[in-house]
């Protein structure tokens, strides 16, 4: 805040920054609500998910910052608080867990089979590669196909099947959002900053040990899945976590 040295009885009003989002007027018939349209706008993108992102809800981030304290009023009202990313500009909501309190779940945890969580790990890696170069983390549907290609049994007797499971494993990963198809460029997708706050450097670390170790042995990766710490809520998925 800038500091004032003028000692006049007259109050001086803040001028606004150029940057500063302006609230919008317009309401709806019978409106009782208390907040702004455009904070309300940011409080349903947040629960719609699976985030708010500076670069493709651009007006919806200073929204978020300029009332990230009413916004996260609101989402502890429903037992939800919001993770926010300033460096990144990212936010998403995760369901409150508390020892003392019986939480009522509004978020569920989607499932993942065994390939839906090597790929997010894959997916993960490539943010990591990206941002150490300062770049976009795009990948192709042939790159996720090639990773993910390595788990299967040589002996499988249906190799058929297990396209189509690389095929819904992306298809998982596209449905929440965590893959956003580049237009015009065959079947490349942009891997959403999102991911890097679902899984922590040690979660890495550990999915990473676990994945290597299995490459040697693929037939340990059947389609029903391994228990893994890779969680994403979902205000739709009414699956049970891993």
């Amino acid at each position: 805040m800038n500091s004032l040295t003028d000692t006049t009885d007259e109050p001086l009003a803040e001028e606004p920054t150029p940057d500063a989002p302006t609230a919008e007027a317009t309401t709806f018939r019978g409106d009782t609500g208390g907040l702004p349209i455009d904070t309300r706008r940011v409080l349903v993108q947040l629960l719609l998910g699976p985030s708010v992102d500076a670069r493709r809800q651009s007006k919806l981030w200073p929204v978020l910052l300029r009332d990230e304290a009413v916004i996260r009023s609101r989402m502890h009202d429903l037992f939800l608080e919001v993770v926010i990313d300033y460096e990144q500009r990212v936010a998403f909501t995760r369901q409150v867990v508390s020892e003392e309190l019986d939480v009522p779940i509004l978020l569920r945890k989607a499932s993942l089979t065994f390939l839906e969580t090597a790929l997010l790990l894959f997916l993960r890696q490539r943010l990591t590669q990206a941002d150490a170069q300062g770049e976009r983390a795009v990948v192709s549907f042939g790159d996720m196909q090639q990773h993910l290609s390595v788990f299967e049994r040589d002996s499988n007797p249906d190799h058929a099947k297990f396209e189509r499971q690389i095929v819904n494993a992306v298809d998982k990963a596209k449905k929440l959002s965590l893959l956003q198809f580049i237009r015009g460029s065959g079947e490349r997708y942009e891997v959403a900053p999102t991911l890097k706050l679902l899984f922590s450097a040690e979660e890495i670390q550990d999915l990473a040990r676990t994945y290597a170790s299995l490459v040697s042995a693929p037939a340990a990766a059947h389609e029903d899945g391994i228990e893994g710490d890779g969680q994403v809520d979902s205000p739709e998925d009414e699956e049970e976590a891993l």
